[in-house]
């Protein structure tokens, strides 16, 4: 079994879930700004914030960041160790180094103070700060480039006595971050892993990207957390992390929607009813399936497993909850009669209208 590494109060790998994390795309300068984004990810379900921290006459701000946040903050650094060391004193429960442009001359100096304060360094190479050395070793090989910058760092911190550690190796190319970390999961089968896309792309292209990557190496049983890296909104990050989660039935957080892609059997307009019935569906447990269907064959037949479901009919909407129809619905009727059958739904299962 993996060992379980503790950021601040969260546990990571081991039998810990795995977890969804993103990185603040506010500058620490902006502190109003910062703390809004922090709370904006908390909301969304985020459980560990990394926060790019560039400049030692940051320490202030990132202390504050720190003392104001909800969940643990990780430090994201690169070329100065110094930079690491004021983290740590800021009161981050964790670091990110890179051994790509990070001088290795000084690494155990930082792991002297992370052992002091009970920090955790997660040593995150990418491959776009490979250095040379390391791609001469790796005979032009980018993910064996990859692989052996984390070993170099994770070695080192190993041979110090310091094994508070998690190991992240990323790139933009899906199979040569794949084999990084299948390399990786060989050398240290007992690391925590931070896996994902770096630099995965904007909307529809970065969503794709991420969720292959991270659904191969997840399903590989690589990976204890995970980021997916967007061109847009941090909270969108966490949002497709758990949907990828979801979709792999491996975490759940909010309720599953199934839906079927339409046909010309549809007897009513599914976009539409969804629309109507998101609304109703507020406060219903992690993991609970919901089914809204065009027509009778899809509702309830296909979506048996659904715990609850709506289905268009000939004449409206039928209810249905494990293959069983419970209610109809005139199309005229759905405002009114929608939230009653929730409610009867919930309290039949003894929850609670606060759920």
């Amino acid at each position: 079994m993996k060992r379980c590494v503790v950021v601040g109060s969260l546990a990571i790998g081991g039998k810990a879930p795995i977890r969804v994390e993103s990185m603040l795309k506010t500058p620490l300068s902006d502190g109003d700004s910062t703390f809004k984004e922090m709370n904006e990810l908390v909301d969304a379900g985020c459980e560990l914030v990394r926060v790019a921290f560039p400049d030692v006459s940051l320490k202030k701000n990132l202390a504050e960041c720190v003392s104001r946040s909800q969940i643990p903050v990780m430090a994201d650094i690169h070329f100065d160790h110094r930079l690491a060391i004021a983290a740590i004193e800021a009161g981050c429960a964790a670091i990110r180094t890179n051994p790509g442009n990070m001088d290795s001359r000084y690494i155990r100096t930082v792991v002297e103070i992370a052992k002091e304060r009970g920090s955790t360094i997660r040593i995150g190479s990418n491959s776009g700060s490979v250095n040379r050395k390391q791609m001469e070793e790796a005979k032009g090989d980018k993910a064996r480039a990859l692989f052996l910058a984390v070993k170099e760092q994770a070695d080192l911190l190993l041979s110090s006595g310091f094994d508070r550690i998690i190991l992240s190796a990323k790139s933009t190319s899906v199979p040569i971050t794949v084999r990084a970390n299948a390399l990786l999961a060989q050398a240290y089968p007992d690391l925590p892993f931070h896996v994902g896309i770096t630099e995965a792309g904007p909307g529809m292209e970065g969503i794709v990207k991420g969720a292959v990557g991270l659904s191969l190496l997840l399903s590989q049983g690589i990976g204890d957390t995970i980021r997916v890296s967007l061109t847009g909104p941090s909270v969108e990050e966490v949002r497709v992390g758990y949907a990828i989660l979801g979709a792999l039935e491996l975490r759940h957080k909010g309720i599953q929607i199934i839906s079927c892609p339409l046909c010309g059997r549809r007897r009513v307009d599914v976009t539409s009813l969804l629309s109507v019935i998101r609304p109703h569906l507020k406060g219903l447990p992690d993991g609970l399936k919901v089914a809204v269907m065009g027509c009778e064959v899809n509702g309830p037949r296909e979506a048996q497993e659904a715990d609850l479901g709506f289905a268009g009919s000939p004449h409206g909407i039928i209810a249905f909850s494990a293959g069983r129809v419970e209610a109809y619905i005139p199309l005229d009727k759905i405002d009114e009669e929608l939230p009653k059958i929730v409610e009867e739904w919930k309290r039949r299962r003894g929850m609670s209208d606060e759920l």
